[in-house]
């Protein structure tokens, strides 16, 4: 007869302990928890909780631990463990009682072989999540695939897999890790990996959104942008020279094409994808003398005084596990001989060329941001992270904290994106926009992302729905600039990137037609932009991302579950990409186009204008501020406010400004005025109301305009109590009133009786 277990109560859960192995549950929150198995008494570490990725510092939650001969229940107020006291068999139940989990066998502790985790799978359970790891779809119930960071095939796979009943699993591994969700066979599910211990997080929500919440509150919040990200960025061809670049400024702006961020590829480098910390200007295409490397005298701060925002392309291969350590106030770990003698200049196989140049380019007391002071002081602003090594498997590397790549490969990219964050913060104050190809578990926390080497067409629309739905939403593409679509698709991300990586890429190449697609789009960009930080700064604060897939906002329509050419931008935008029809799900929408309007849930074909690249819908209920066309952000004051208000539902929106560059919105400089719609008994009521804070250079009186889409011609308008004067376009059933010049602290209130 096996041995009975010893189970033990702790402050946040419970311990039970065999001859071989602990199994350990944690209630971190009343919706999180974290689950171990391992061998002996002693937990392994996470290099992700080591490293800040994944927090482990938690307020204690009320859990009551009962335990009978049988079994051992652990509870919160949205769920309930229950352990098998002879088996350790794990099963999982939300408040309402519903089974979310129960082991299909028992789970394998690792780390020799491994660790493996296997679900009874629902029959009507799907999955979302998992990063970016394939573009062909974003439900992956019957899947399997790696969880491995590579060159184009899976930039940022993620180990966090959302389910439509309310549960979600994310692995606490940096380790290669497979899973299956039902590919095998339809009863079970679960996760594997090499040599690697049994560490991972149960959350419990309500919804998708809620489960997000719960990943972000474990990985942390998307930073808040600077404002002037949000704006177009441009990538200048990869063999330019100074001039070139100074001549892709004065075009944009003489071409009347807002643009904030503009870059150099690694033609910029003396030597071409110099890895070292040493790489300096191209002499002959970058002639920059030594007296104007510094100050106002060379061509990135002229740059700067047009509007924009210079940054450069950049490789590393640096061992960033030094400096990790060194910001724990450790020194490096050399836990075996091995690591040591790698210290001193290990000797590795010939054939593993990349693995020398870790040990030859690193300076383990420097950190790897410290060489790029020097280019941030001339004027750029941010640097383009491109995969290079980071997705080259390198299986003799050691690393300088004692971790070879089986397990660094996956984490190396976040420390990449950290670092920088945190580097160009420290030594600017200003706020970083860090600029990667790859990641894992975390990185929504550091970094924006595009979808690397793969175009900006169907595949990396792909992307980005996953991603959305794994936590990450600050994400783009190589825009497509040669077609009216990739045009519409890759100005309605959450940010806008344009690499014109070739002279025939240049907007104004594209001949009349396409050149003012582009245009228009960039300035319908820039004029929603009081829209764009407005729904930064939600996903900042409350985990929702820009963009958002629609299982996430539409969670009980499963029509929803398989839309992979359409998305939210925000609450209010629904964009269809590389497609000319759409699914609306129930209620009305407007056609942002030409105001004609639907009623759903149903698939409609839109009239898509000769100059537009695909659908654009707006949700009834929605709010959108805008403001006026400018060339670059802060160009003009935001003195200008145009509200759109499409009726047909109840709507609120949390118009937010601070600004846009430093930290200071984080000590309260910041202000957020609220505005929501109200239709009662046929009047709709609007109501802005008072700026609630302020911050240094804020403007302190803004003219109004309201635009009120979808109603009957207005019998009468008032205006905080007093007739108002409108203007009423019978085509698209819209009532317009400028409400002129007025306080930001003083509250307006716009009555539309129809």
């Amino acid at each position: 007869m096996p041995e009975a277990p010893i189970v033990e109560a702790t402050d946040q859960g419970v311990v039970l302990r065999t001859a071989g192995h602990t199994l350990r549950i944690d209630m971190l929150t009343e919706g999180i928890a974290r689950v171990r198995k391992y061998p002996g008494d002693t937990p392994p570490r996470s290099w992700l909780i080591r490293y800040g990725f994944f927090r482990d510092e938690w307020p204690p939650v009320r859990t009551d631990v009962q335990q009978s001969d049988d079994t051992v229940t652990l509870t919160t107020k949205h769920m309930t463990f229950s352990i098998g006291a002879q088996t350790g068999a794990l099963a999982l139940h939300n408040a309402a009682g519903d089974e979310l989990l129960k082991e299909y066998e028992p789970a394998m502790a690792g780390p020799k072989p491994g660790m493996r985790l296997r679900f009874a799978l629902p029959p009507d359970r799907k999955f979302f999540g998992l990063g970016d790891q394939t573009r062909e779809r974003i439900e992956h119930r019957g899947t399997k695939g790696d969880l491995w960071v590579r060159n184009v095939k899976s930039y940022i796979p993620i180990p966090f897999v959302l389910a439509s009943d309310g549960v979600g699993l994310l692995m606490n591994t940096t380790h290669r890790t497979w899973f299956d969700l039902g590919a095998t066979s339809p009863e079970w599910f679960g996760f594997e990996a090499e040599d690697a211990t049994l560490d991972y997080f149960v959350l419990v929500g309500k919804s998708p959104k809620d489960l997000l919440v719960h990943y972000t509150d474990l990985t942390g919040r998307p930073p808040m942008p600077p404002k002037w990200a949000l704006g177009l960025w441009f990538i200048c061809r990869t063999q330019a020279d100074a001039r070139e670049f100074m001549d892709d400024c004065s075009a944009l702006r003489a071409h009347d094409i807002p643009c904030d961020a503009i870059s150099l590829e690694p033609g910029w480098m003396a030597k071409n994808y110099d890895f070292s910390i040493d790489k300096d200007w191209h002499p002959d295409r970058f002639p920059i003398p030594n007296y104007a490397k510094t100050g106002r005298h060379n061509f990135f701060p002229a740059a700067r005084r047009m509007g924009f925002k210079p940054g450069l392309w950049l490789c590393c291969d640096y061992d960033l596990s030094f400096e990790e350590e060194r910001r724990l106030g450790a020194a490096a770990e050399t836990p075996d001989e091995e690591a040591s003698a790698f210290a001193e200049g290990h000797e590795i196989d010939e054939h593993f060329e990349h693995d020398r140049r870790l040990d030859t380019l690193t300076r383990p007391d420097q950190a790897w941001f410290e060489h790029l002071k020097q280019f941030v002081d001339q004027g750029a602003e941010w640097f383009k992270q491109d995969g290079a090594n980071q997705v080259i498997n390198h299986p003799d590397r050691l690393y300088g904290n004692g971790m070879r790549d089986d397990e660094m490969h996956n984490l190396n990219p976040l420390l990449y994106s950290k670092q920088m964050y945190l580097g160009f913060k420290e030594h600017t104050g200003r706020r970083p926009f860090a600029f990667t190809v790859s990641g894992w578990a975390g990185l929504q926390r550091w970094t924006g992302t595009w979808t690397g080497d793969t175009g900006g067409e169907e595949g990396p629309l792909g992307a980005v729905l996953n991603l959305s739905l794994s936590g990450h939403g600050m994400s783009t593409c190589d825009m497509e600039v040669t077609t009216r679509e990739g045009i519409h698709f890759g100005l309605l991300l959450p940010w806008a990137q344009l690499n014109s990586w070739n002279y025939w890429r240049h907007p104004w190449y594209q001949g009349k037609e396409l050149q003012k697609v582009f245009t228009d789009y960039t300035r319908l960009r820039y004029r929603l932009l009081p829209y764009l930080y407005g729904i930064a700064w939600e996903a900042h604060t409350y985990s929702t991302p820009m963009l958002r897939a629609m299982p996430l906002e539409f969670p009980d329509d499963p029509e929803c579950n398989t839309l992979i050419r359409q998305y939210m931008f925000g609450p209010a935008l629904l964009v269809g990409a590389f497609t000319d029809r759409v699914y609306l799900p129930a209620g009305e929408w407007f056609d942002f186009w030409t105001g004609e309007r639907y009623t759903g849930p149903k698939w409609v074909e839109p009239q898509i204008p000769a100059d537009r690249g695909g659908p654009l819908l707006v949700r009834a209920g929605a709010i959108i501020p805008m403001g006026q066309v400018m060339n670059y952000v802060d160009e003009k004051p935001d003195d200008q406010l145009t509200i759109h208000i499409f009726a047909g539902a109840d709507g609120t929106f949390t118009l937010y400004e601070d600004n846009g560059s430093d930290f200071s919105y984080q000590r309260g400089a910041r202000r957020t005025t609220e505005i929501r719609h109200t239709t009662v008994d046929g009047a709709l009521t609007i109501e802005l109301a008072a700026g609630d804070g302020t911050f240094d250079g804020a403007v302190q009186r803004r003219s109004l305009t309201f635009v009120v889409h979808g109603i009957a011609q207005p019998q009468s308008i008032e205006l905080d109590g007093t007739k108002a004067q409108w203007t009423w376009d019978e085509a698209t059933a819209t009532a317009t009133v400028a409400a002129g010049e007025r306080p930001v602290d003083q509250a307006t209130t716009l009555v539309v009786r129809s």
